[in-house]
This record gives structure tokens, sequence and C-alpha cells, in this order.
């Protein structure tokens, strides 16, 4: 079984323990979405997770994360629980792939995973950047803050 193959056959299971770790953090926004829906938005972003990785193309990803980021900014909520939301499917998704894929396996499907929540991340965080300053950024580059061998 690879990557993708554990994601198609786990995701049910990966998004209920996604949506049961977002109901035990304190997120006032996410609370009052309520459980359902809040399954469906994870469901939604595992999907385009699996999609991303299958076609090797993050650009739906990336729409659909411009999308949210638009209408959360809006609806008031603050960037670190939709943050928060993003952290939990890809913790969910970090625990079923060491838990069914041999050791040997986890650099690649971590890694693949990551990468493409990572680009979800920074997709969120710089267009909440954006909205709040009323700037277009296209893109965060904190390369040169960190060490790369």
């Amino acid at each position: 079984m690879d990557v993708i193959q554990l994601l198609e056959k786990y995701e049910e299971e990966i998004v209920e323990k996604a949506t049961g770790a977002l109901e035990r953090t304190p997120l006032k926004h996410y609370k009052s979405s309520g459980s359902e829906l809040n399954k469906q938005r994870l469901k939604k972003l595992s999907d385009l997770v699996l999609t991303s990785i299958k076609k090797k193309n993050l650009i739906p990803l990336i729409d659909y994360i411009q999308d949210v980021a638009q209408e959360r900014f809006e609806s008031g909520f603050p960037i670190y629980e939709v943050l928060t939301a993003i952290n939990v499917l890809e913790e969910a998704m970090w625990k079923k792939i060491v838990k069914e894929l041999p050791p040997s396996e986890f650099a690649d499907s971590i890694g693949m995973v990551s990468t493409v929540l990572g680009s979800a991340k920074t997709t969120l965080a710089t267009t909440y950047v954006s909205l709040a300053g009323n700037t277009k950024i296209p893109t965060l580059d904190l390369s040169s803050l960190f060490k790369f061998k």
C-alpha cells in the first residue's frame, strides 16, 4: 500500500479523528460551526490533499484555500483557528501513515502530505496578510532566515 491507497482507504477514519481533535480544541468559530460542518470542511480538504498528491498539482488546493481564507477572514476567524483545522488533519494523516505503512515509506509519505498541507498553510497565511493589509503579497520567501545544506 502506498500513501495514495492509504489516504483513500482510511479517509473516513482520518477525517473522523481530525474532526474529534478539532472539537477538543477551544476554537470559538469552529465550536459554533458544529461538528457536521467541520467534518464536511475537513473532508473537502482531505479530498484536495489526495487529489494534489495523485495529480502532482497544487492549483485546486491553493484556489480552495484562498477562498477559505477570504471567507474565514471576512467571518472574523483568527488565522490560528484556521491553521489549527489544517494541522489536526495533517496530524491524523501522519498518525495513520506511521501506523499502517512500513518505516521505509514514512519519509516519502509524510513528506508528500506535509508538502501539500504546507502549501495550504503558506497560501492561507499570505492571503490573510494580504487581506489584513489590503495589499497583494505574491508569496512569503523566508528562505533567507534559515540555513540549508
